[in-house]
């Protein structure tokens, strides 16, 4: 991780930004989007340390943000009009499968609960707790929302998840002077923030002694 923090503040701030930059950023949090298995929130966290502590800053990390959201709602956008087009199709698609797949039953009820609830709100608190956007997507493609409806949701959804990551690497890159380690903490805390709603539920399934 050292040598990694080295070749950043080694190369120039513009060849950063044009090489590994924010057109890197934004295919891979979009990419996030449609296949959640990127963990885009730690490349946020990452984008925004590095930012941080280079001389363009704070418009550098303006433009983390900013290209942050934009992918990751152009991401959100298209995942749901792939999950669209799967429940208008009688035979149902593979988009539409593999969100099904990712969202237990009682997870999927939980989210429709609250969605009958609080409506389009509920997108914002999914998109900042781990593991709790698909869920409350398809519950949003199965009661028939339309895609207009749920992009006026995602939209602020999307800005307060690149706020809250970015936020993260602030703080990870206000901690240290040099770069690597912030990009360490950051990730740390990205993952364990990933990581702690599964242990938690596995930790109240566990039988009482």
């Amino acid at each position: 991780m050292r040598a990694v923090g080295d070749a950043v503040t080694a190369v120039p701030p513009g060849t950063t930004r044009q090489v590994v930059g924010y057109p890197a950023l934004f295919v891979l949090v979009a990419l996030g989007a449609l296949v959640p298995v990127i963990p885009t929130g730690a490349l946020v966290s990452t984008a925004a340390v590095v930012a941080f502590h280079q001389d363009s800053m704070p418009f550098g990390l303006l433009l983390v943000f900013g290209v942050s959201a934009l992918a990751a709602f152009t991401g959100d956008i298209a995942l749901y009009w792939l999950g669209e087009r799967g429940v208008r199709s009688r035979g149902g698609s593979r988009w539409l499968e593999r969100l099904r797949a990712r969202a237990t039953p009682e997870r999927l009820a939980q989210a429709q609960t609250k969605l009958d609830e609080h409506g389009v709100l509920v997108l914002v608190l999914s998109r900042l707790v781990p593991a709790g956007r698909i869920p409350v997507m398809l519950a949003c493609l199965l009661s028939g929302l339309p895609l207009r409806r749920f992009a006026r949701g995602d939209a602020p959804a999307c800005l307060a998840w690149a706020a809250t990551y970015g936020l993260i690497g602030i703080v990870g890159g206000s901690l240290f002077s040099e770069p690597w380690k912030g990009v360490a903490l950051a990730v740390g805390l990205t993952l364990l923030l990933s990581a702690a709603p599964a242990l938690w539920r596995r930790l109240r399934s566990r039988p009482a002694p």
